[in-house]
């Protein structure tokens, strides 16, 4: 079977972890808040791994390019759903409210784009993986902590958060503006 390649093998494992880390982050045991982190960076980094070694050995495949954005995003919204629950505060809100946002817009955008044939256009940007970079380092500092906003490892995840944010909606805008004369044909 092609598909289950290593780099796939990344992906699922990613999607596997998902259950995983959420049962952990509310454990209730010392470090569950850090074992969380631990397990979302580990998941994080296969991000990382599974696209570089596809393209690199030449591995890439329909299952990849369909399963690694969506393990992708299920693995942001569910932590970002789990700090919000926990943290109850704009600085987090908001951010991720845009992030959430602009991933549903983006998606969209790609299939829309794919199905007209145009899918280059919106293929991912060196800035579109700077944004998904500091989002998963905001995410590892903010999972890491108690949801108090006493330590300065808080405050440097929020501020992560906050420049992902500035950063989406600029990915956002860069992907609206070329795609935008082949909406209105």
């Amino acid at each position: 079977m092609d598909n289950l390649n290593f780099p796939n093998c990344l992906t699922l494992i990613r999607i596997f972890l998902i259950p995983v880390f959420v049962i952990v982050y509310y454990l209730p045991v010392s470090y569950h808040y850090e074992i969380a982190a631990l397990i979302f960076a580990i998941a994080s980094i296969t991000d990382w791994f599974d696209g570089f070694i596809a393209r690199k050995l030449k591995q890439e495949t329909n299952f990849g390019a369909f399963f690694d954005p969506i393990a992708d995003k299920l693995i942001v919204v569910i932590a970002l759903m789990l700090l919000l629950g926990e943290y109850n505060s704009y600085w987090i809100t908001i951010p991720a409210i845009i992030i959430v946002s602009r991933e549903i817009i983006i998606s969209g955008l790609r299939e829309w784009m794919a199905c007209v044939g145009q899918s280059n256009i919106v293929s991912v940007t060196y800035l579109g993986k700077l944004k998904t970079t500091l989002q998963m380092v905001a995410i590892v500092f903010l999972l890491s902590q108690q949801p108090i906003f006493s330590s300065n490892v808080v405050y440097f995840g929020i501020f992560m958060l906050i420049l992902a944010a500035i950063l989406t909606m600029i990915s956002m805008v860069s992907y609206l503006y070329k795609a935008w004369p082949k909406l209105f044909k």
